[in-house]
C-alpha cells in the first residue's frame, strides 16, 4: 500500500503532540512529509529525528540556529511564516493537517485546499475568522477535503456519514464545562489563573483551558460548526456533558438523535481524518462498561456563559464579526494571564468590541487582516480590571 503523506502544522502544541503519537502507531501507513513549531525547538528536533519527515520548519528565524543544532545532519531544516505554505503546498503531500493555535493557520489552509489537499483541521480560528472564504476556496478547488478534528466537529461529521441534510434538525455541541462548570457567575468574578487553568478532563494548553473555562471554546466552535456544516445559526445549540463521552450529537427532523462515544482522547478525532473514510485500528482506550457509566447533559443556566450569545451574533452578522470576536478574546486572554482583568473581564472585553466594530463583508484577506488588527487594538486599549 502507498503511504499517505502528512505534514503537520504546530506539531509541538497539544492537538500536534497527540498527531504525532497517531502517525507512529502507523509507520507502514503514513509518512510525515514536514513537521512547523515555533518556540518549542528541543521537543520539535526531538519529533523530527524520530519521525525523519522531509522538511522541519520553525516559524521563528530566531529559533532556526538551535533547530538546526539539534536536528540529525541529513534532515533538511528551515524557518519563517512563509515555510507553513510551502509544507502545505508541497506537491508530494497528501494531507495538511493544521493544528496552529491563533489565526497563524489561516493562510497555509486556504493555500492547501487550493492546491487541492485533504485538510484536518484543529486551528478553530482559520473558520472562525475566514469561514466565508474557506466555504468558497473548497468550492473553486473539487479535488480538496476540509475534515474536522475538533473532538466535538469530528463527532457531528461521523454522525452525519450518508445522510441528506434535509434530515437535520440541530447540531448539538457538547461542552464539559471546563474548570468553573459548577461555580456561580458570582464566585467566577474572583477565579484566579491558577483556578481557570484547572480543567477537570482535558489535558491542553493554557489559552484553550481557559476559553474551556469562559465557553469562548464552545462559541468559537459554534461558528466553526456553522461554516464546515453548512447550518443556520439557530440549528447549533450547547449542553454540558461534564464526563465528555458524548462527543457531539444531531437531531434528526423526526426527534431522533445519533450521537458519538468514546473515551476523552484527541487521538480518536485525528486518526479518524487521517485516515478517512477508513478506520484503523488501535490501541486506544475502550469505555468501561463493566463500571457504572454515567452521562449527564443540561442545558448551560441562561445567562452564565455570555459567551454562547456572541456566538449566535457573529454568525447571525457574519462578515467580519467573527473575526473580531476571536481577536477580542485571544486579547482579553491574554490580559487575564498577566493579571491585569478579572477572569470575567474576558466577556465584557470581547462584548464591548464587537458593539464598537462596524462589520464589513467577509471579501479578501486583507479585509478580514484589518478587522482583526483592528480588535486587537481596540481590546488592547480597553480599561483595566472591567
Amino acid at each position: 500500500m502507498k503511504k499517505t503523506n502528512v505534514a503537520v502544522l504546530g506539531s509541538t502544541g497539544s492537538i500536534g503532540r497527540n498527531a504525532v503519537k497517531v502517525l507512529k502507531m502507523f509507520p507502514e501507513r503514513f509518512h510525515v512529509t514536514g513537521l512547523a513549531g515555533r518556540s518549542s525547538v528541543s521537543l520539535l528536533a526531538e519529533q523530527a529525528n524520530e519521525l525523519r519527515p522531509d522538511k522541519t520548519v520553525t516559524t521563528d528565524p530566531a529559533q532556526f540556529g538551535a533547530l538546526r543544532a539539534k536536528v540529525d545532519a541529513e534532515l533538511k531544516c528551515a524557518a519563517g511564516d512563509e515555510q507553513l505554505v510551502e509544507l502545505a503546498t508541497a506537491p508530494e503531500t497528501d494531507i495538511v493537517l493544521c493544528a496552529i493555535v491563533g489565526t497563524a493557520g489561516l493562510e497555509p489552509v486556504l493555500a492547501a485546499l487550493r492546491a487541492g489537499k485533504r485538510v484536518a483541521l484543529a486551528s478553530k480560528e482559520v473558520l472562525v475568522m475566514a469561514g466565508e472564504l474557506v466555504r468558497a476556496e473548497l468550492a473553486r478547488s473539487p479535488q480538496s477535503e476540509l475534515l474536522p478534528v475538533d473532538s466535538e466537529h469530528s463527532a457531528i461529521f461521523q454522525c452525519l456519514a450518508g445522510r441528506d441534510k434535509a434530515e437535520l434538525r440541530h447540531l448539538l455541541l457538547t461542552a464539559s464545562g471546563g474548570a468553573f462548570r459548577d461555580w456561580t457567575r458570582t464566585e467566577m468574578e474572583h477565579a484566579t489563573l491558577q483556578d481557570a487553568l484547572a480543567h477537570p478532563t482535558w489535558n491542553m494548553g493554557p489559552k484553550v483551558t481557559i476559553d474551556s473555562a469562559s465557553l469562548m471554546n464552545k462559541a468559537l466552535e459554534m461558528v466553526e460548526a456553522r461554516y464546515l456544516f453548512d447550518v443556520a445559526p439557530e440549528q447549533i445549540k450547547v449542553l454540558l456533558h461534564p464526563q465528555s463521552i458524548i462527543h457531539s450529537m444531531v437531531e434528526l427532523c423526526d426527534g431522533s438523535l445519533i450521537a458519538q462515544l468514546s473515551r476523552p482522547d484527541m487521538r480518536f478525532a485525528i486518526q479518524y481524518a487521517l485516515a478517512w473514510p477508513e478506520r484503523l485500528p488501535g490501541n486506544l482506550p475502550e469505555l468501561d462498561f463493566a463500571s457504572r457509566l454515567q452521562l449527564d447533559l443540561q442545558q448551560p443556566e441562561p445567562g452564565k456563559y455570555p459567551a454562547l450569545e456572541f456566538a449566535y451574533e457573529a454568525m447571525r452578522r457574519g462578515g467580519t464579526l467573527p473575526a473580531v470576536m476571536n481577536a477580542a478574546n485571544e486579547i482579553a486572554v491574554e490580559q487575564f494571564r498577566r493579571g491585569r482583568i478579572r477572569f470575567t473581564g474576558i466577556w465584557k472585553i470581547v462584548e464591548r468590541t464587537m458593539a464598537a466594530h462596524t462589520v464589513q463583508p467577509q471579501s479578501d484577506l486583507v479585509t478580514l487582516r484589518n478587522a482583526d488588527a483592528w480588535a486587537r487594538e481596540f481590546a488592547a486599549a480597553l480599561p483595566e480590571h472591567p
